[in-house]
C-alpha cells in the first residue's frame, strides 16, 4: 500500500471562526493505481492534496506515505519527502520563465544533490519520455502550453517518485492537447506510476480507473470505473 489515511481531519482557523475543511477521511490507495478526486469547489479536494502532498498537515488522524507516518515530521523532513517521494504537475505549469526546459527539469535534482555530469541526462531521459527532447533549450515563452505541461510531467517524473500528483492539469488547455497530457498519463500509470488528479471535469476523471467524490469535506462516493 502506497497511501493509507485514517479519521484525518482538517480544521483551518480564520479568526474566531473555524472551518472544517476534511472532516474524519478513511482512505488507501494501492501502488500503480490511477485515482481521480473530484468535488465541488470548497468540498476538500484541495486541502486532501495538500496533505497528500506534505503541503500541509492534518489536524487529527494519520496519514502514511510509503510506510512513513508524516504527521509529527519537520519541515525539513516534510520538503525532503516532497523532493523524494512525490511528483507535482500543476494546472499553471509553475516553470521558470527564464530557464530552458532542460534546466526547468534538472531542478529536483539540484535539489536533491544530484552531480551536475548526471543532471543533465536524467532531464534529457525525461524529457525524451513525453516527446519533447528536441525542445530541451527552449525556454517556456517557445513552448505551446501542452510542451510546456509536458516539461512540467518531465520535472516531476525526473526522481522517479513514488507518487504523482496532478491539480487539474489540462485546465487550461485546450481539448485536443488535454487528450494527448491524458494519454501520457495513462503511459505513465501503464509503466508503473501511481498518480492522482484532481480535477472538476467528469470526461477527465472517466480516464482515470478509480473516482473519489468529495463533498462538506466528506467522501461521499469512491468508485471503480468500469
Amino acid at each position: 500500500m502506497l497511501i493509507l489515511i485514517e479519521n484525518l481531519t482538517k480544521i483551518y482557523e480564520l479568526g474566531k471562526v473555524k472551518v472544517r475543511a476534511l472532516n474524519n477521511i478513511n482512505l488507501s490507495i494501492e501502488r500503480n493505481e490511477y485515482v481521480a478526486v473530484m468535488g465541488p469547489s470548497g468540498s476538500g479536494k484541495s486541502t486532501l492534496m495538500n496533505i497528500i502532498g506534505c503541503l500541509d498537515v492534518p489536524t487529527s488522524g494519520r496519514y502514511i506515505l510509503n510506510g512513513q507516518d508524516v504527521h509529527n515530521l519537520t519541515d525539513d523532513e516534510l520538503a525532503h519527502i516532497r523532493n523524494k517521494e512525490i511528483g507535482f504537475v500543476f494546472q499553471t505549469f509553475n516553470l521558470l520563465p527564464r530557464a530552458t526546459a532542460l534546466h526547468n527539469v534538472e531542478l529536483p535534482l539540484i535539489y536533491n544533490g544530484t552531480p551536475r555530469s548526471k543532471r543533465k541526462e536524467i532531464a534529457m531521459q525525461m524529457l525524451e519520455r513525453v516527446g519533447l527532447a528536441d525542445r530541451a533549450n527552449h525556454r517556456p515563452n517557445e513552448l505551446s502550453g501542452g510542451q510546456r505541461q509536458r516539461v512540467a510531467i518531465a520535472r516531476a517524473l525526473v526522481n522517479n517518485p513514488s507518487l504523482i500528483l496532478a491539480d487539474e492539469p489540462t485546465g487550461n488547455l485546450d481539448s485536443k492537447t488535454g487528450e494527448e497530457i491524458m494519454q501520457i498519463f495513462r503511459e505513465l500509470n501503464e509503466a508503473g506510476n501511481t498518480i492522482i488528479l484532481v480535477t472538476h471535469e467528469e470526461d477527465i476523471a472517466r480516464k482515470c480507473q478509480r473516482i473519489i467524490r468529495l463533498l462538506d469535506g466528506e467522501i461521499i462516493r469512491d468508485e471503480l470505473n468500469s
